[in-house]
């Protein structure tokens, strides 16, 4: 008797343990993949994503168009913002496929992230930038690291302390929020061990910063290079350290403040997230990318 129930016991383990591996792993795969994929991260990446997904759906429609050995399911590419630490920590949590990041990833992070992927799709760059009225813009067309960290920190409260030229006005600040993967790279490049102002207004994207930027004469903040290229009739950029922020010095490296646009995850890509990379390196996803003013990888 205590036989055969130790045989229906183990029996009855290898067909569960069969049943998960059947399931576990990556919820990608060709059993379990129920036509989502999820992007969650930066705000600057994030309508790119989009705006690929929207193109590749149109495209194919359903899964099984794009690989026959993907279900004959409809395409869904779910995009969210929140910033690029909010898209290494869904990978890290395992809520997302993909962790939309505009800086590189953290030493922690990447220890945090099992098998730890990455992809680069492009690069940005941050623009010191004002609005054309200011009257910054009428004087400068180049400041330096020093004299854009004292505009920063809490050293500079109105503008004739900068210049005895420019306006009394007060300097209004413009920032992203400390989450956000722009305020760790201008931290790093321009502020070092100086903290950004109490003062500074934090915005949490980068499209709303702009905007602002554009809607107040007084302000001052660093603007994504793919973003202030959609305004440059409104906003002045300056070259820093001499060094115009041009789409050849970003891309070779010798403009200061620029930053990698990529996607991280967690182990081998499924045969639906190979596909949609795949399509965001192709011809029509880095077109998509060029029109975002962002300059794809080689």
């Amino acid at each position: 008797m205590q036989r055969k129930i130790f045989i229906i016991i183990a029996i009855s383990t290898l067909f569960g343990l069969l049943m998960f591996g059947g399931c576990g792993g990556n919820d990608t795969g060709e059993t379990s993949f129920d036509g989502v994929l999820s992007f969650t991260g930066s705000s600057t990446l994030a309508p790119t994503i989009s705006q690929i997904a929207d193109t590749f759906k149109n495209e194919y429609g359903t899964w099984d168009q794009v690989d026959d050995s993907l279900p004959e399911t409809d395409i869904q590419i779910n995009v969210s913002t929140g910033g690029s630490g909010v898209g290494a920590k869904g990978v890290i949590e395992g809520t997302v496929h993909f962790g939309m990041l505009a800086r590189d990833a953290r030493d922690e992070e990447i220890e945090e992230i099992d098998d730890f992927r990455e992809y680069k799709l492009g690069m940005d760059a941050l623009m010191v930038a004002v609005h054309k009225d200011n009257t910054l813009a009428q004087k400068r067309v180049d400041l330096n690291t020093e004299e854009i960290r004292s505009i920063f920190s809490d050293e500079i409260k109105f503008w004739n302390e900068f210049d005895p030229d420019l306006s009394d006005g007060e300097v209004i600040l413009l920032v992203r929020d400390v989450g956000g993967g722009a305020h760790g790279v201008f931290q790093d490049a321009i502020m070092g061990d100086v903290e950004v102002s109490a003062d500074a207004i934090e915005v949490p994207s980068m499209p709303g910063l702009v905007e602002r930027l554009i809607d107040n004469p007084l302000s001052i903040g660093y603007a994504s290079y793919g973003v202030a290229d959609q305004h440059r009739e409104e906003i002045t950029a300056f070259k820093v350290d001499g060094i115009e922020p041009s789409a050849e010095n970003i891309l070779e490296g010798t403009y200061s403040i620029a930053r990698p646009l990529i996607l991280v995850r967690s182990g081998d890509l499924s045969p639906a997230e190979e596909a949609f990379l795949d399509y965001i390196k192709s011809e029509k996803g880095t077109e998509i990318l060029r029109e975002m003013g962002f300059l794809p990888s080689s």
